[in-house]
Formats: structure tokens, sequence, C-alpha cells
């Protein structure tokens, strides 16, 4: 098997051991999960849930763009979600990056995610 990994300044660096992205076989790009950090100043970006989604999913975007796709590439989302209270309000954020092209979904409620965040989102890409 093929496989190539991804790396941008755009998006935060791992803080663990993973890729930002890898691209298997030459077409399929496997991006791991993104949470609200500001890849410019390393530090989280808190307060709700829609400036903690649009960095997610701006590092996300990030990693996609990086290996030579865009949201139109994007066929599958795993959103992890501390709260589905704020589901509708994730929605709003979400819709602003897929309006033209909604991949397939799940979003998970989950009782922690790393740092402590609200959200983190994985992705797969065809590119």
């Amino acid at each position: 098997m093929r496989k190539e990994t991804v790396l941008t300044e755009r998006a935060p660096k791992p803080i663990g051991p993973y890729s930002q992205g890898i691209i298997a076989e030459g077409k399929f790009l496997f991006v791991s999960g993104q949470i609200p950090i500001n890849p410019e100043t390393g530090e989280l970006v808190s307060g709700d849930i829609e400036k903690q989604a649009e960095q997610a999913l701006k590092n996300l975007l990030a990693v996609v763009e990086a290996a030579g796709g865009g949201a139109e590439n994007v066929v599958k989302v795993t959103v992890y979600i501390r709260d589905m209270g704020n589901y509708a309000r994730f929605n709003e954020v979400y819709n602003r990056y897929f309006s033209e092209s909604k991949p397939a979904r799940a979003v998970v409620e989950v009782s922690n995610l790393p740092k402590g965040v609200d959200v983190e989102i994985e992705a797969i890409a065809v590119l």
C-alpha cells in the first residue's frame, strides 16, 4: 500500500503520535481529528461552540487543501461534540463550510475531548 503523510503549517501540529492526514493509494485522504487550536499561536480557541467549530473546521480544511483538495472532496465527516444541546449552533457554522457539497456525517456526543474542548472533527476525502 502506498501512503503519504500530509503536514501543513495552516493547521496545528499534532500533539500526539499521529499525522495531520494520510493519503492512501494516492487518492484517499484521512484527516485526523481537528480541535480548535489556532495554528499561528498554538493556543486553544475558547468560548462558544461557534468559535470552536469555526477553528476546528478551518484546521480540517487546511489539511485537505494541503493534500490538494477542498471542501468538495470531503465525503465523510465525524463530529465529536461534548453537548448535543449545541447541535443546531454547530450546524450553522458547519453549513457555511459544506453548503454546496454535503458529505455523509455522524455527530456523536462524548463526555470529554483533548484539552477539554467542546468539538473535534475528522474527515475522509477523495482527491
